[in-house]
């Protein structure tokens, strides 16, 4: 019986590989590609796009590397699971030709449309079908191909998710999931079906729409041509595909209401998981289709996201790297470890990638407050760095608590800046909450949602029974009063920032 799957999960940063034996119930390989953070393009202010095609070389090369490396027998290997960035628009014509680059997730030039959709179909309609405003995501980046690219779009076949994508890179055909169309805004909760109303609304045809198939379960056969690129044989399988913040939760085993999963890549996210449709009438929170949600067990997926969170932490190593190589990561969280709580007065706000939901859509932009030339060093940035990343999450703890989220115990993944012991430490105390660290990223999820989808496993506590728990961590109680009077401090700058900021938007209308 064959017993590996590969998982891949495609970040804006990277594309992550691993391959998983499903027998042992761990990973035997992992690769990332690029070594260097991918290519986003940027050509006007608040854009964001890659190619697509570069995600499918990427995935290649980590492939090819583990196969060589472990010497993987190709004939154990059964199926592929998928995990991707989120609201990602990718273009194909009826021949599978990507017709432009994918405008991804961080890219904000749709807010405008998004704002006239919700305004013009109606705020409590949009609130009671689709749960969410349509925003800046899949849909409305869409309609803004439809009117600025008209040649483009007239030539689109279907569009699509950055992992549907990959699907049809891997199977040949063009499919999406319920789940991935919820995080479009294209799903009608209460009729569980696509919503009409908002293909209507945007005059999208409905042809244009990838076929459904399950995000847990068949979606497809690798294409002959596929199977001879990856040299495996003809019947392998792709049985999972999620967006990678249901995916990272999947990862961690949170698929009941009331569990909560961390992650802080590129962006920083809380999601916990509910048995309610859950929406916000200021759209600071989102709520999508989990990835075990059934017509007779609702399980949705409520996340708060940061966009500036990871970003931070790597925007500050190259600062710190203008000669190459000179300062690693685990350098950087050694010295933060050095600085006590507070960072002498200095205060990071890491708003600096993107409108920000949380703070309903407002840019407010990256800011260094209090920075004393002769009492802060790169130390000191570091850590106020860290603590800024953890009190702008901490933002979303807070929002969770008002629609009744019980904050028991919070789990992430060791990778991204949980891989740091100071991260770990401090976050637990802003939340306080106990954090618990598992040996598991968005490449593992994916595949073990791949041997779970193709019925090697009965069902999800068999999945999750070789899930190893790395680090417990407590607040460290003799910081926390210290830590609540930071964090207020640091959301009262906020606060006044904010204000200042909607009092010159008011002034200059």
């Amino acid at each position: 019986m064959k017993t590996y799957y590969v998982g891949i999960d495609v970040g804006s940063s990277s594309v992550k590989t691993s391959i998983f034996d499903a027998r042992k119930g761990k990973s035997i390989g992992r690769a990332v590609f690029p070594a260097q953070e991918q290519i986003i393009d940027a050509p006007n202010p608040g854009w964001a796009e890659q190619d697509p095609e570069m995600w499918w070389e990427h995935f290649k090369a980590g492939y090819t590397q583990i196969i060589r490396d472990h010497k993987i027998p190709l004939d154990d290997i059964a199926g592929f699971g998928i995990s991707y960035q989120m609201h990602g628009l990718v273009a194909l014509d009826s021949h599978g030709n990507v017709l432009r680059k994918s405008i991804i997730w961080c890219d904000s030039r749709a807010e405008d449309i998004g704002s006239e959709a919700f305004n013009a179909i109606g705020q409590r309609t949009c609130l009671a079908s689709l749960l969410n405003s349509p925003g800046n995501f899949t849909a409305s980046k869409l309609s803004w191909v439809k009117t600025h690219e008209p040649k483009i779009y007239a030539q689109i076949h279907k569009f699509m998710l950055p992992g549907d994508y990959i699907a049809f890179r891997l199977t040949g055909e063009m499919t999406t999931t319920a789940s991935g169309l919820s995080e479009a805004i294209l799903w009608d909760f209460p009729n569980r079906e696509i919503s009409t109303q908002v293909l209507n609304h945007f005059g999208i045809d409905k042809k244009l729409v990838p076929d459904l198939v399950p995000t847990l379960g068949h979606q497809g056969t690798l294409s002959r041509e596929t199977a001879l690129e990856l040299g495996l044989s003809p019947g392998v399988t792709v049985t999972y595909r999620a967006g990678d913040q249901p995916n990272n939760a999947f990862s961690l085993n949170v698929l009941e209401p009331g569990q909560v999963a961390a992650t802080a890549g590129t962006s920083g996210v809380v999601y916990a998981v509910s048995d309610q449709d859950v929406y916000d009438e200021r759209s600071r929170i989102n709520t999508f289709l989990h990835v075990n949600d059934r017509s007779i067990s609702k399980r949705n997926g409520i996340l708060i996201c940061v966009n500036g969170t990871g970003i931070l932490y790597s925007w500050l190593k190259r600062l710190f790297n203008q000669t190459p190589g000179s300062v690693s990561y685990e350098q950087m969280n050694a010295n933060a470890q050095q600085i006590s709580a507070g960072a002498d007065g200095l205060q990071v706000y890491p708003f600096g990638n993107g409108s920000e939901r949380l703070l309903e859509g407002r840019h407010v932009q990256a800011s260094i407050e209090q920075l004393d030339f002769n009492r802060h060093h790169a130390g000191h940035l570091i850590r106020a760095g860290m603590e800024g990343i953890i009190f702008s999450l901490n933002l979303g703890f807070d929002l969770l608590g008002t629609y009744g989220v019980p904050l028991q115990s919070i789990r992430a993944g060791h990778s991204n800046m949980f891989l740091s012991p100071t991260f770990r430490s401090i976050f637990a105390t802003v939340t306080n909450t106990e954090v618990r660290i598992f040996d598991t990223d968005g490449a593992d999820g994916a595949a073990r949602g791949a041997a779970l989808g193709a019925g090697f496993y009965d069902d999800a506590s068999q999945t999750f029974e070789s899930l190893k728990l790395i680090d417990t961590v407590a607040p460290d109680r003799a910081l926390t009063n210290q830590y609540f009077d930071l964090y207020s401090g640091w959301k009262e700058v906020l606060d006044t920032a904010i204000h200042e900021l909607d009092r010159n938007h008011t002034n200059l209308l």
